[in-house]
Formats: C-alpha cells, structure tokens, sequence
C-alpha cells in the first residue's frame, strides 16, 4: 500500500497504487543440459536461433533470431547477470555464432543474456507484451512500466494503447540500458514517471559509472517534474539474512538525499525469508534519511522555466512551497483533476506536507507514488471559498490540521471553468 484516499464522508478507504510491469524483451539462453554447463575463460561455446537446440557447448538457444545478424566480432557477451563473460569470435550473420569464454561459471537454463556492444534492433514492446497489455487495459491499473527503453520512440505504442482505450494509467519508463542514459532527457519529456533499474543498467554499462548516472537521473526527473524510482538489489542479503548490510543501508539512505519519490523492494519481499523485516527495516531508514533531506536537496529545486508550457501554473506551484517555508505552513493543499499540481508541487520536495484533492480516483492512486503527497477523495468543487473551507474540515477531522495553524491553498479561478492552477491563497486554520 503506498498511500490511502480520504473519502468526503470523512470514513478511510485504502486505496493500493497498483503498477503493471511490461517485461519487453529479455534475453534469455533456453534449456541447458542437465541445467548445468561448467565453462571456463578458452572454452567455445556456439549460440543459435534454434529453440530444439539440446544446450551443449555445440548448441545453445538465445531469445534472440537476429543475434547472429547485429552482433559483431569482439563485443562482449554477459550472462547470468554478468557473472559469465564472453566475446564474439564469429558470426554467419545469419543464424549462428561462436563465442570465447573470458569469465567462465556454471551456466544453466534460461538465463539472463546481456549485450552492452550490440545494437540491439529488438522492439521495446514485444507481441508477448502486447497480449498482456490487452489484458492490463481491463484493469484499473495506475502505472505500466515498459522495460528496455532505448529511446522516447520507444513509448509510443504503449501511450497510442493507453489514449486508444481512454485508459488513465501513466507510463513508467525503466531505464536499463547504456543507450537510454544517453537519450534520459528526451525519455524523460515522453515518460509519466522513470525507474532506474539497475540490475540490466548496472550489467550493460561500466558498473563504476552507475552511482553518479542515478543521481543524475533523479535530479533530472525532479527538474522536469517526474516521480523517479530506485529499484534493484537495495536490500539483497535480506532474501537470506535477518537484516541488511552496512552498504545496503548506506544505499538506500542515498537514494533517499538525492532526492527519489520511492525506494522499490522485489526478490526481498516476493520470495526472501524476512518479506515483513525488510520493510521495516527499510522504512526505518528512510524515515532517518528524511531527518537530514532538506540541507542535500535545496540545491536541486526546479524553477519555473518560460519554456514549459504551464509556465504560469508552474510559477504559483513552486511559489506555493517557498511561500509555505517562509511562514512555517504545515501544509499545502491542492485542487486538481490532471494531477500536475501534484507533480509540480512535490518536486520542489517542500519542507510542509503536501495535501491534493481530486474528483478523480484512478489519478488520486497514481499520485500516491509522488514523494510527500497524501491524497483525498473531493468532489463539491462549487466555489473557491466553499472548496477550502471543506478541504480544512476533512484536514482537521483526521488531524492533520488544527485550530491556529497556516496552510497555503493553490487552485484555479473561475474553479467551475476547471482551469490550470492560477491561484495562491494564505489561509489560518479556524
């Protein structure tokens, strides 16, 4: 659960932000002879694009029908997370290739494959993908992440699905390839939200470079005003180990300071030992981390730019939060229907706590992911001055908010005209 929707009727209802995960295409070896082939730095093993392949150092099978064609002598070939190390010694260019074991291992059936060398020609979407998204689209999903994106081309069909089907959901880019740093702003502008991977990242791309290369993807992300994920290994001994280690506590403490909307937990809590430990052990060093945030992320505060196209909205948002540190408010409280006060807002990541309404539920859920976001349920929008009055009620009802306090209040005039944000007001709780 990452975050609940405040009825109008003052009652709690948990609302689960729900994110769908294209897989894209994962390279794979297939079946391995007795799942077990030892290798070592010499040996020769052949690769093909035959399914039936029995999974010799003579045959093995990779996902992959156009390998033999884009590959070409002397890239490197990982496997198995990069434990295993190879390089191409020759390819048909048609539908076999020989390689050269430099780090050998025991490699066994379906396997990861990486390809940090090749121009790899594979959509971001694969027909698989596509079955699951027919399916996906059923659903009240709020975010879909695409896996492998290259390039902001890469998104289009997935945003052409998504406004075909009139379907809210909003996209999550995964970043996992060299070639996606290389093109972060664009992908970024075409994205709804970024996820640095960094399991396939940190394989494909020299690992030194990863720490500097997701600190610079979340501060982008929070330039332009979209939420940014850190997932991947963040707590990796707890699948086994009671608690974490040293590193993975200092890691996640610094995804928090550079300033990521949310740390993302998976083999810890899908299959590890300790699913409930994990989480608390990661909530506790967040909320530690948060105790010494605003000193790191001030420098790294957007700014209105007159290149956006909501320039003005974007300059009564960021004002919002200045104003709200400049008389200790204890809250900023958002009208909004698109969601993009919210996003604004919370990337100026403001010392208040940052408080949106909205009418519509499935954005109320996507905008739970945001970083200090909380989300109500509200619906009456009748007038400026009735919509603030109720907004404080539901505020001070579920103690938010009390008697004697500030809040600044953002919305738009004429609200029945449903205009972009255009309206900043200081308001003292009664």
């Amino acid at each position: 659960v990452i975050g609940h929707i405040q009825a109008i009727n003052h009652e709690f209802n948990t609302h689960i932000g729900i994110l769908a995960d294209l897989q894209g295409p994962k390279l794979r070896v297939g079946k391995i002879k007795d799942n077990a082939l030892p290798l070592a730095p010499g040996d020769i093993i052949t690769i093909v694009n035959d399914a039936t392949a029995e999974g010799t150092m003579h045959r093995i099978y990779m996902s992959y029908d156009q390998f033999a064609e884009d590959c070409e002598v002397g890239e490197r070939i990982l496997m198995d997370d990069g434990k295993l190390v190879f390089e191409v010694l020759e390819t048909n260019k048609r539908d076999t290739v020989r390689l050269v074991c430099l780090h050998g291992g025991i490699l066994s059936s379906n396997k990861g494959v990486n390809l940090p060398d090749t121009n790899v020609k594979l959509p971001s979407m694969t027909e698989k993908d596509r079955e699951d998204l027919d399916f996906i689209l059923t659903k009240p999903v709020n975010w879909i992440a695409l896996s492998f994106v290259r390039r902001p081309e890469d998104l289009a069909d997935l945003r052409k699905a998504l406004e075909s089907s009139g379907h809210q959901a909003k996209i999550m880019a995964k970043i996992e390839k060299p070639e996606a740093v290389k093109n972060i702003r664009e992908i970024i502008r075409a994205s709804n939200g970024i996820m640095v991977a960094r399991g396939d990242l940190g394989v494909e791309m020299p690992i030194e470079q990863l720490p500097m290369t997701q600190k610079d993807i979340i501060h982008l992300c929070m330039q332009y005003a979209r939420p940014v994920i850190v997932a991947t290994q963040m707590m990796d001994s707890m699948i086994h180990n009671p608690s974490p280690t040293r590193a993975e506590v200092t890691d996640v403490a610094n995804a928090v300071l550079d300033g990521a909307d949310a740390v993302m937990l998976s083999g810890e809590t899908s299959v590890g030992k300790h699913p409930v430990l994990v989480i608390q052990y990661m909530s506790r060093i967040i909320e530690q981390a948060e105790k010494q945030y605003w000193p790191q992320i001030a420098s790294r505060r957007p700014y209105p730019s007159e290149k956006f196209k909501l320039f003005h909205s974007d300059v009564i948002c960021f004002n919002a939060c200045r104003v709200a540190e400049e008389i200790g408010a204890v809250g900023i409280v958002g009208h909004t229907i698109s969601g993009y006060t919210a996003f604004k807002v919370s990337s100026f990541r403001p010392k208040s706590k940052i408080f949106i309404f909205s009418n519509n539920p499935s954005r109320l859920n996507a905008m739970n992911l945001l970083w200090g976001v909380q989300c109500f349920y509200y619906d009456r929008f009748s007038s400026t001055d009735e919509t603030i009055e109720d907004c404080i009620e539901i505020l001070k009802n579920v103690g938010h908010v009390h008697a004697g306090d500030t809040i600044v209040n953002t919305g738009s005039m004429p609200m029945d005209r449903r205009l972009s944000t255009n309206m900043l007001k200081i308001t003292e709780v009664e």
